[in-house]
């Protein structure tokens, strides 16, 4: 990328001509193959999610997350009526296409629209979306929203340090690594450090298109299996 110079010489950023404050994400319904994102609604979604949530084994996915867990369906509802009634973080129910169910729940937050600048989180997925395609293209829809229709320019993922499973998934969906902000918040009585990690829009034709190949239906056998993993089929497009 050519240095971009003032009339002082000094180097500078890229010009933004034309450049306008991003909208708000509205809400609202986003479609795929595997699964539906739905704005979060207490009567249609907290019953269903909290009986997915209840699914796993033990408490330990609630370590990294600022809530939770949650010992009852009506502290549940609870939280989903606050988080519903919000707008930042706007927050979205996973529906599983096949079951028709809400099996996990994901938003938009830390919204910036004057610099184009938004982030995932609240990712709380239940042991029924975890490692499958639908929890894939849940995170590819919510992508595609920020990007391609509100015209976001960098779009971010932060987590505990420690939380490595989803440093792991960061990278998996091609975020690429910026740096650790070391103690960084206090949450749940002790210190945190979090690794930043983003996706900016000039790397994101690239990523759309591998995602588009990867969730394709020729790329699972019939048992659902992935023939092609995401990150082959991102190193075969950046060949």
């Amino acid at each position: 990328m050519p240095e971009h110079l003032n009339e002082f010489g000094q180097p500078i950023g890229e010009p933004m001509p034309g450049w306008t404050p991003r909208p708000l994400p509205p809400g609202g319904r986003l479609s795929g193959r595997y699964c539906r994102l739905e704005a979060l609604d207490p009567a249609r979604h907290a019953q269903d999610v909290f009986a997915a949530l209840c699914s796993a084994q033990d408490d330990r996915d609630w370590t990294y997350m600022a809530v939770g867990p949650f010992p009852s369906a009506a502290e549940f509802e609870a939280w989903v009526r606050e988080a519903a009634s919000g707008t930042d973080p706007r927050h979205y129910a996973v529906i599983d296409r096949r079951s028709g169910r809400a099996v996990g729940t994901l938003s938009l937050m830390r919204q910036d629209p004057a610099n184009g600048v938004i982030e995932v989180g609240n990712v709380m997925f239940s042991p029924l979306l975890k490692r499958t395609t639908v929890a894939t293209e849940a995170q590819f829809l919510l992508m595609a929203h920020a990007f391609d229709d509100l015209g976001y320019r960098r779009y971010e993922w932060k987590c505990d340090s420690r939380n490595a499973p989803s440093r792991r998934a960061a990278e998996r969906l091609g975020f690429g690594y910026e740096g650790t902000f070391r103690q960084a918040v206090v949450y749940k009585g002790r210190s945190r450090d979090t690794a930043w990690f983003s996706i900016i829009s000039s790397e994101w034709p690239a990523l759309r298109q591998a995602f588009d190949s990867w969730l394709e239906p020729a790329n699972f056998d019939d048992a659902g299996r992935q023939r092609r993993s995401l990150a082959d089929v991102r190193a075969g497009i950046a060949a």
